[in-house]
């Protein structure tokens, strides 16, 4: 990883973020303040509806929000271009969608090296770097495979091996491990601590009181608002409970 650990990779300061105007709008974030260093792994858990994703995608700036800021690597968002935001996420930023976002004409090797090659590396470097990233997740004989001949939760693995190819500063992983069984998705959560360890800033957006565990801190968000946060401990349910959730 080219940032030194302890070195801050996110930061989101009073970010707002409003759909709809007037008596119709709702308010998905209310003043969030969050930074993650490099090598810190942070989990957001929060009820359904209370911000969490879009959360996730403001921070990796999928979305822009109504107020407030967001640097990445001390690169204020607002500034970049969309062919700029584009050109961050290809080389910085790695994200697991819920919904996969793999291209369904594209074998499964092909969707992982996709963010290299459109960065420009070169295609024999970019598959080596895929393969390497498929055998990580646990999924190398699948390189060759399109989606439509894969199970859910082969795909969703090729979205990990995506997101975390090459030197991807901040991973940004939205339930990961929802269309997996309990030991793959145990697999998945070593591959993310190991990223983290690496030196990379992971943010998790989970409900799985077990899959916060792994992180170093625990966030916890209601309607919008950061409610808590804490240090993971091994029983993370008792947080929740401390928590109210």
């Amino acid at each position: 990883m080219s940032v030194q650990r302890g070195q801050q990779v996110l930061e989101l300061a009073k970010v707002c973020r409003t759909f709809g105007d007037g008596a119709t709008s709702v308010a998905a974030l209310r003043d969030v303040d969050l930074t993650i260093d490099a090598g810190e792994f942070v989990a957001v858990m929060g009820p359904s509806g209370s911000g969490k994703s879009s959360l996730l995608a403001l921070s990796g700036g999928l979305d822009r929000p109504t107020s407030g800021g967001i640097f990445v690597e001390s690169t204020p968002l607002a500034d970049l271009g969309l062919n700029e935001l584009a050109r961050l996420r290809r080389r910085a930023v790695g994200y697991v969608f819920q919904d996969f976002n793999l291209v369904p004409t594209l074998t499964a090797a092909e969707n992982v090296a996709l963010p290299l090659e459109l960065d420009g590396t070169p295609s024999r470097e970019a598959y080596r770097q895929a393969r390497e990233a498929m055998d990580l997740v646990g999924i190398p004989e699948l390189a060759n495979r399109f989606m439509d001949e894969m199970s859910g939760g082969q795909q969703q693995r090729v979205a990990i091996a995506r997101a975390i190819i090459g030197e991807r500063r901040l991973i940004l992983a939205d339930e990961p491990t929802g269309a997996l069984d309990s030991t793959t998705g145990q697999g998945v959560m070593e591959v993310l601590r190991s990223r983290a360890d690496a030196g990379a800033a992971v943010m998790l957006v989970t409900h799985e009181a077990r899959h916060a565990a792994w992180a170093d801190r625990v966030v916890f968000i209601r309607d919008g608002r950061i409610v808590d946060q804490a240090a993971a401990m091994h029983d993370p349910a008792m947080l929740l409970a401390q928590a109210g959730f």
